[in-house]
């Protein structure tokens, strides 16, 4: 009877060490994976998330100023033709036509 409740315990540690190791290599592949992922997303030359936030608010609130000065000089021009000066342009402003090359 002791022999075999031994035996149970010894299969008992046998068991534990394989689920350990077997732990211990799938925590090891997982990094690995990891690591080559970096590795790969780092030669595509991403940007991170808060860099691209960044830009585009820049380029928002430079839209935004963009279209608040075409109206100034619009207004201008309007202010102009209305004390009798010349005829207002009838010429595209520069955010329009800067936004087709872009």
């Amino acid at each position: 009877m002791q022999s075999e409740k031994r035996i149970f315990d010894d299969l008992a540690k046998v068991l534990n060490g394989v689920a350990g190791t077997v732990a211990g290599m799938g925590r090891e592949a997982e990094a690995s994976v990891r690591e080559r992922a970096r590795e790969w997303a780092g030669g595509l030359d991403l940007v991170s998330r808060e860099e691209f936030d960044a830009v585009k608010t820049l380029a928002a609130n430079a839209r935004a100023e963009a279209d608040a000065l075409g109206k100034r000089v619009a207004a201008l021009e309007a202010a102009l033709h209305a004390k009798g000066g010349a005829a207002p342009a009838k010429a595209k402003p520069a955010t329009k036509s800067a936004k087709g090359s872009a």
